[in-house]
């Protein structure tokens, strides 16, 4: 049985509410991710992800060079801990209609990151999402 800490992504990327789009932007192409968790000082201000910005930048026609990602972030951030199953974590994200969940240890702190993607290519690595997860890229 698979925890989540075997299957997220551990290294996070941060940046801070104050980023200009087209930054996180290079930023999420130059490390081949789909996310970075957004800070605001030292508070965990929400999530970024590449969906955002289509959906609530580029759709509103946002310009990338002076819209802050703290603009339009998920703000609602899920979180579940290490230790719960892989099966736990996708039941959360099926519940909250989501495609990522930070991943906190014991203290609450923050750890890594899981995707479906990375749900599907360790749970059912001949499955068509997992295809998908393996040669699409993030941004």
């Amino acid at each position: 049985m698979y925890r989540v800490s075997d299957v997220m992504t551990k290294q996070v990327v941060y940046l801070a509410a104050e980023t200009m789009l087209d930054e996180a932007a290079r930023v999420m192409k130059e490390a081949d991710i789909g996310d970075v968790v957004v800070t605001d000082g030292a508070t965990l201000a929400g999530m970024l992800t590449d969906r955002d910005i289509v959906v609530r930048a580029v759709a509103e026609r946002a310009d990338p060079g002076t819209t802050t990602i703290g603009s339009i972030i998920t703000r609602e951030v899920v979180m579940i801990e290490q230790h719960s199953t892989a099966s736990e974590a996708a039941a959360l994200m099926r519940e909250r209609n989501i495609r990522r969940v930070l991943v906190c240890d014991n203290d609450r702190k923050l750890v890594g990151i899981v995707s479906l993607g990375d749900l599907a290519m360790q749970l059912d690595p001949n499955s068509a999402l997992s295809d998908i997860s393996e040669a699409a890229p993030n941004v």
